[in-house]
């Protein structure tokens, strides 16, 4: 296979990973890491350079076209940001010297948890529905588009989601991935917004996560341009056609599709922990 078809593949595969990673808020670059690694045999630190640099790309794709729509809470992944910024330098300062492979197989077992609580019903008792005052006090609460209008909703428990997001932040930072999975179970299940809203606020803030860790592998020479560009190009490229899919699909359907594929991914990173692959 020469250096045209290599590329060429790698942006066709790039492109599907970027659309799925857009219409499930995990972000293209979690899904590209096990991608690059499985059917490509890209070394995976070179793996996660790239997945970074196409998180950004996937994030300025998708979530310009969500803020146009009007399903992005920009007051909510703002604020969250702070967390998980803080969170990704903290993890990208400790990368150099943590085992690499261990904590693969911690990241991998945390998916799985995430994937269980995410798919586990609703509690059939009604909860309040009364404002975080925190919330309040930042004016998060807002609406979102739906068939029958603007649907008005609540934001709650700011505080807890944003613990949860200061530890999405680390493993992005130690891991290389916009550990958009936690991200999106933070605002669906601990602050309890709709499930398209929590996928196109994640989208918004993964971009932002990767940034504050990227410069790390960059210093490193783990980003390596002819790796990059066709990623990074695909991803772009799936991320905008998932986001205009998105406006259309049903949440549940999300929802699976959400679980499946994290589910995939925590087997991927456990495999390649064991194996010694992933460091």
């Amino acid at each position: 296979m020469n250096v045209l078809e290599f590329s060429g593949l790698l942006l066709l595969s790039s492109t599907s990973a970027g659309l799925l990673g857009a219409m499930t808020g995990l972000g293209g670059g979690t899904v590209l890491v096990p991608l690059l690694t499985l059917a490509f045999g890209v070394d995976i630190r070179y793996a996660i350079g790239a997945a970074l640099i196409s998180v950004i790309a996937t994030s300025s794709g998708a979530a310009a076209a969500y803020v146009k729509e009007g399903f992005t809470n920009i007051r909510v992944g703002m604020f969250l940001e702070l967390a998980t910024t803080t969170g990704a330098i903290a993890g990208a300062a400790a990368a150099a010297h943590a085992p690499v492979h261990a904590l693969s197989i911690m990241f991998g077992v945390v998916l799985f948890l995430s994937s269980v609580f995410s798919a586990k019903p609703q509690a059939t008792k009604i909860l309040p529905d009364r404002p975080d005052r925190l919330a309040t006090f930042l004016k998060m609460d807002s609406t979102y588009p739906t068939a029958e209008g603007k649907q008005p909703y609540h934001v709650h428990n700011v505080a807890g989601g944003a613990s949860l997001m200061f530890v999405a932040g680390i493993l992005s930072g130690l891991l290389g991935i916009g550990s958009g999975a936690l991200k999106v179970i933070a605002m669906d299940k601990l602050m309890r917004m709709p499930f398209k809203v929590s996928t196109t606020t994640s989208n918004l803030m993964i971009g932002v996560t990767a940034a504050a860790s990227s410069g790390v592998y960059l210093s490193r020479g783990y980003i390596d341009p002819g790796l990059v560009m066709p990623v990074t190009l695909g991803v772009l490229g799936g991320s905008v056609v998932g986001a205009r899919m998105l406006t259309a699909a049903q949440p549940k359907v999300l929802k699976v599709l959400f679980n499946l594929l994290i589910l995939l991914m925590a087997c991927q990173m456990i495999y390649n922990g064991i194996r010694g692959t992933a460091g």
